[in-house]
């Protein structure tokens, strides 16, 4: 059967084990029960995902013009502490800005390849964690504005790393750390403006389980540019990437506004 539609992240549901969906316009597909089985890849084309109109992706999904014109990738989005919303302070866009900004925010602590630092609008608890392939997580402390998250994280990010690293992530080297040990260690680090917040009490340690019947012992990533038709055995689904038997990798989320056909 196949499927053509234009790539975006792949949505999550929470569960023993987390289920996948590829979403397209008028289908999706359920990426948990092609596990074992073989599925192609063809490039088609591009379409923005902002202005939709068939124009090569530059970066996160958006053309040339809409990445430094929308403000849904404004730097903040990356820098938190840029955020400037509260202040009633516009980067492209206020109206976005306030709307974004300006509702509560998590920094927390995850496992992926080590100890990181990040940060989430609540509302995206625990998708955030899900899509960078983390196996456990923990939040610091529930901020009311973007601006207070990002300076947090910017004090911590001297003590944790801010990035996954992808490779480690998909060959599960991780190592064992007590999150709730770590976090207990935190209340005197971040900025005091925001020590109100700090979970002193509160421990929900989040455990994520994928769907991953093995995993590869080296990694090779796929790129629609440099290879636009692949083909293998899908074994496994963690972060955004897809794992196949021959151990290539596929980041969804990196090819976001490109359009496929997906024969399976």
């Amino acid at each position: 059967m196949t499927y053509q539609g234009v790539l975006t992240k792949m949505q999550t549901e929470i569960g023993n084990t987390i289920q996948y969906y590829l979403v397209f316009e008028d289908s999706f597909l359920n990426m948990n029960q092609l596990l074992n089985k073989e599925i192609e890849f063809n490039f088609v084309g591009y379409e923005c995902l902002n202005c939709h109109k068939k124009k090569k992706i530059f970066r996160q999904g958006f053309c040339y013009d809409c990445f430094y014109s929308s403000p849904a990738v404004g730097d903040w989005i990356m820098r938190p502490e840029l955020s400037t919303a509260h202040l009633g302070i516009a980067d492209r866009d206020l109206e976005y800005e306030q709307k974004v900004q300006l509702q509560p925010h998590v920094v927390y602590l995850a496992v992926a390849s080590e100890i990181k630092v990040g940060v989430t609008r609540k509302t995206q608890v625990p998708t955030r964690w899900i899509d960078q392939g983390a196996s456990q997580a923990i939040a610091i402390v529930e901020v009311p504005n973007r601006y207070l998250a990002g300076i947090t994280e910017v004090a911590l990010k001297s003590h944790y790393t801010d990035k996954t690293n992808w490779r480690k992530m998909l060959q599960q080297t991780t190592q064992v750390f007590d999150l709730v040990q770590e976090k207990a260690k935190l209340e005197n680090l971040i900025p005091e403006e925001v020590r109100e917040y700090f979970f002193s009490e509160k421990n929900d340690l989040y455990e994520l389980n994928y769907p991953v019947l093995n995993y590869p012992t080296k990694v090779a990533s796929l790129n629609l540019d440099k290879t636009p038709s692949f083909q293998g055995k899908l074994v496994g689904i963690k972060g955004q990437y897809l794992i196949f038997e021959n151990g290539s990798v596929f980041n969804i989320r990196s090819s976001e506004g490109y359009v496929v056909t997906i024969n399976v």
